[in-house]
């Protein structure tokens, strides 16, 4: 569903396509109205089983994803998710484990909410995600150079990213964090400030949420924590990147 109700605020996300995959249908409603107020076309959907059809024929820009499902939970929806969609995801989860948060994160979701939740805040991060900057460290109207780091390259204008001559699939969330270290490679980047350049500003979470995508973007690039090659952890600070002495 659309809307196109004068009163509601001009919107740069409207247009875009959002699917919210929640089997607690009074809550799937309440983001549904929340974001169709904000622009976005919505669908939603109830069950796993059914979701990653319906993202196959949305093609959703943004995924509000419950970790809790019937039929297929949260976490095997985004699995299957990430073999053909680049889309935002949050996931909703009603655990509080720190264990289910690294779980979900480790499939593919960019954030999380951890429930009760604010509609409000759950639509800020999503307009967050969207305002985000592509490509990241260009400057005037000069394209953004090829940046390498040892064997590898970065396209920020083409988001591509290769070892060799082999591509690198990484998600959107991914692709900003490297895009944004590699942009000031002689920089040591605080959580925080990884946390403001990539997730935004307004992001109020547990910082260690960037750890958990250094670690996914390490096991994609093949780096290791102890070796370095690419993302060296700079102690008492945060991350930098560079090639390993």
């Amino acid at each position: 569903m659309s809307t196109s109700d004068a009163a509601q605020p001009a919107s740069e996300v409207r247009g875009l396509r959002a699917l919210v995959v929640e089997d607690d249908t009074p809550m799937a409603d309440v983001i549904a109205s929340y974001l169709d107020r904000d622009g976005f076309e919505v669908r939603t959907c109830g069950n796993g089983l059914d979701a990653v059809d319906v993202a196959r024929e949305l093609d959703p820009d943004v995924v509000v994803l419950d970790l809790g499902l019937p039929g297929q939970d949260g976490l095997e929806v985004c699995r299957q998710l990430r073999t053909f969609s680049d889309a935002y995801v949050i996931m909703l989860t009603a655990r509080t484990d720190e264990v289910d948060t690294l779980v979900g994160l480790s499939v593919g979701a960019d954030d999380y909410m951890t429930k009760p939740f604010s509609p409000r805040e759950l639509v800020a991060r999503l307009r967050a995600m969207l305002r985000r900057p592509r490509p990241i460290g260009g400057h005037g109207n000069a394209a953004p150079q090829l940046r390498t780091f040892g064997d590898l390259s970065i396209d920020p204008l083409g988001r591509d990213v290769w070892i060799g001559t082999e591509p690198v699939p990484l998600t959107r969330t991914e692709f900003d964090l490297l895009a944004a270290l590699s942009a000031r490679p002689q920089m040591a980047f605080s959580r925080r400030q990884l946390i403001e350049d990539v997730w935004g500003s307004g992001w109020v979470g547990d910082e260690h949420l960037v750890d958990v995508h250094v670690l996914h973007l390490r096991r994609k690039l093949g780096d290791d924590a102890t070796t370095s090659r690419f993302i060296r952890t700079v102690r008492g600070i945060g991350y930098r990147m560079g090639t390993g002495a």
